[in-house]
């Protein structure tokens, strides 16, 4: 069914009053997203030229920087996706809608490699032990913003081509800038529950090695006494939780939990009890659904590489992981890179997972779609 462009003038009966503009002004999104996207990438490209220009140095991991080659190429890539967004909203020929498609799918995972450091700094900073780069940082939250515009973009569009609600996805008339229908509260499928504890249980052995070592343990070759001389100059939070047996990295997993908790029981969806003065009111849908798909895709993307590496590693395939900091031998080391892969692809598998369920789960319509209209994604 094809979404018409006129606006009935009354809600009609039975349905709720339009919202004032400025409540209804965020769920219109699909209106401005392809102008916020395309101001991004000419802000996002002029910060890359002009760090190129002036030989910035822009972390991409701890020991490889962006060569100026790369930061250009990335502006080019921004300014073509802003263009391509800026022309989703119209009526495309099979070629527009082609060449559209192709940046998309180029832009949306160069941009996502981009962000994948984010829960390494989100741990850094909540630990308070400072940012190690300023421009590495900017760098990724230019990449997130960006990730997020371009997702919200390329749903719309998809949602536009195949005759839907550009907002909502389902069938009806109205330019979808009315009020919502939310579902209501409930819990995830038996399937997604399982799975998601199954990839939950990959945090235990890497947990485990950490509490061991700040409880005074010995494990993987490394002696209590070194892990402390090592994190010696952590912040002073980071040293009060290691006084009582916790790693920050650990309470930080322990904050990835809880999210995987919420994504998949209806307290994640409509304030508990315990939340006092929000009690009985509706969670908003972004908000666990935002931290949990950016932290999702550099845990799971870092999680995999982890693994795969370890074991090529310990069998020669690739060079052997060298004895650093704290480790005293390769296997120590490199048992531990194995259970960092299990714990982060664990959890960043597990919250793609929770949050495909919350999002099917709790995906509102518009008020005025026809009552046995289905979402078309």
């Amino acid at each position: 069914m094809t979404v018409s462009a006129q606006t009935p003038a009354h809600p009609g009966p039975g349905l709720p009053s339009p919202e004032p503009t400025w409540r209804a002004w965020p769920r219109r999104w699909p209106r401005w997203a392809p102008h916020a996207t395309a101001v991004w990438g000419v802000g996002y490209a002029a910060v890359q030229v002009v760090w190129a220009a002036a030989g910035t140095t822009v972390p991409w991991s701890p020991h490889v920087a962006y060569a100026s080659g790369v930061q250009l190429a990335l502006a080019a890539l921004a300014l073509l996706a802003a263009g391509a967004c800026l022309a989703t909203p119209r009526p495309l020929a099979r070629r527009g809608r082609v060449a559209v498609a192709a940046v998309l799918a180029v832009a949306i995972p160069v941009f996502a490699m981009g962000m994948a450091s984010l829960p390494a700094y989100v741990v850094t900073l909540a630990s308070l032990s400072g940012v190690e780069s300023a421009t590495g940082f900017a760098h990724v939250l230019l990449n997130t913003v960006g990730l997020a515009l371009l997702l919200l973009v390329g749903l719309s569009h998809r949602r536009r081509l195949r005759g839907r609600c550009p907002r909502c996805g389902a069938g009806h008339t109205g330019d979808g800038s009315g009020p919502l229908a939310h579902p209501p509260a409930s819990v995830a499928s038996r399937r997604t529950r399982v799975q998601v504890y199954l990839l939950m249980s990959g945090l235990l052995p890497w947990a485990v090695v950490k509490t061991i070592w700040t409880l005074g343990g010995d494990a993987l070759s490394v002696t209590a006494e070194k892990w402390r001389e090592e994190n010696a100059g952590g912040s002073g939070a980071a040293k009060a939780l290691a006084s009582v047996g916790v790693d920050v990295t650990v309470l930080a997993a322990l904050a990835g939990i809880f999210l995987l908790l919420g994504l998949m029981y209806p307290w994640g969806q409509v304030f508990p009890r315990w939340t006092l003065l929000l009690t009985g009111r509706r969670v908003p849908r972004l908000l666990p659904l935002l931290p949990a798909w950016l932290s999702a895709i550099g845990l799971s993307v870092y999680g995999v590489v982890l693994v795969i590496y370890a074991p090529l590693s310990a069998t020669g395939v690739l060079p052997r992981i060298k004895p650093d900091g704290a480790f005293t031998s390769s296997a120590g080391i490199t048992w531990m890179v194995l259970f960092g892969g299990l714990a982060f692809g664990g959890l960043g598998f597990g919250l793609i997972a929770a949050a495909r369920s919350y999002a099917a789960r709790t995906r509102p319509v518009c008020a005025i779609a026809a009552t046995d209209a289905a979402p078309g994604d």
